[in-house]
């Protein structure tokens, strides 16, 4: 079944409350998917300083000193949960670079600018409190609540999946045709971390985006390839979009005010924002890719 919240904040003044926030969307959703969540934080300063690089790890503790080494300029270790969540005034993919020639073995959750990615198995609530997230701040965040029905229950098989420089990707539903996609992809040289379908659109997003292409149309582009009833939540540290399947099976609804853009699966987990009374609330139309900028 899963659930999938997302918050994409314009008014500067809930900066602040971000975590708050986006723990009460994601905990709402648990019911949909208590057997592992994750999510997604943009812009918190402490997590991910400002135009630092960052690289969040997960099943190895790695050592500063080690990876500052391989990469050649220092880097900082923060601990949220058991998630690791490196740092350096270094590119995102360099620190990445160096985090695997030092440990070949980690799993890498995310990496980018300004981005921290913590997901793990349990019920989101206990998750939340494990990683504090309710006193985290940023302009942005996705979260994921999962009910597993394509692979093992394993923080691998958990969502975000940011396999792209500061790229996201949730999902509710599943793709009937991963598995040839998955092949190609392979064959084109991407690597997997899960035999979840979700990474097989969410590595087809990135290769998109990696050619040039804008969200939009690696959205447009996505829909005309998987097969499956989906609902898709796609950001990086700039842009927030949705898009559902042809015939919009997986439940979703957008809400929208001039203060922030938020969806979820279900209207309960957006009852909580403020000001939502005088939002803008619809269901997104079929195969039609929604897209907000920063």
């Amino acid at each position: 079944m899963c659930g999938i919240v997302g918050l994409h904040l314009r008014n500067p003044e809930l900066v602040p409350r971000l975590g708050e926030l986006l723990t009460g969307m994601l905990c709402e959703m648990a019911d949909r998917g208590s057997d592992s969540a994750g999510v997604a934080v943009y812009g918190d300063p402490v997590w991910s300083p400002a135009g630092q690089g960052c690289v969040s790890v997960l099943d190895v503790e790695p050592e500063g000193r080690r990876v500052s080494e391989a990469l050649g300029r220092p880097v900082t270790v923060c601990r949220i949960g058991d998630t690791c969540q490196l740092s350096a005034a270094a590119d995102s993919e360099d620190l990445l670079a160096a985090v695997r020639s030092v440990y070949p073995g980690a799993l890498i959750s995310g990496f980018g600018t300004d981005l921290t990615v913590l997901k793990g198995v349990g019920h989101p609530r206990t998750l939340t409190e494990h990683w504090g997230l309710a006193g985290a701040t940023g302009w942005q965040g996705v979260g994921h609540t999962r009910m597993a029905t394509e692979s093992a229950v394993t923080p691998s098989g958990a969502h975000p999946y940011a396999v792209g420089p500061g790229q996201c990707l949730v999902h509710n539903g599943s793709f009937a045709n991963h598995a040839t996609i998955r092949r190609e992809l392979i064959a084109a040289g991407a690597q997997f971390d899960s035999l979840n379908d979700t990474e097989v659109g969410a590595r087809f997003v990135a290769a998109q985006l990696a050619a040039g292409r804008d969200v939009e149309t690696a959205l447009k582009e996505l829909c005309a390839t998987f097969d499956g009833f989906y609902t898709l939540l796609v950001s990086n540290r700039d842009s927030f979009a949705v898009v559902r399947d042809a015939i919009a099976c997986k439940p979703a609804v957008i809400a929208e005010t001039t203060d922030w853009v938020a969806m979820a699966s279900e209207y309960r987990a957006l009852s909580g924002l403020p000001g939502v009374e005088s939002a803008k609330i619809w269901e997104p139309e079929p195969e039609v890719v929604y897209a907000w900028q920063r």
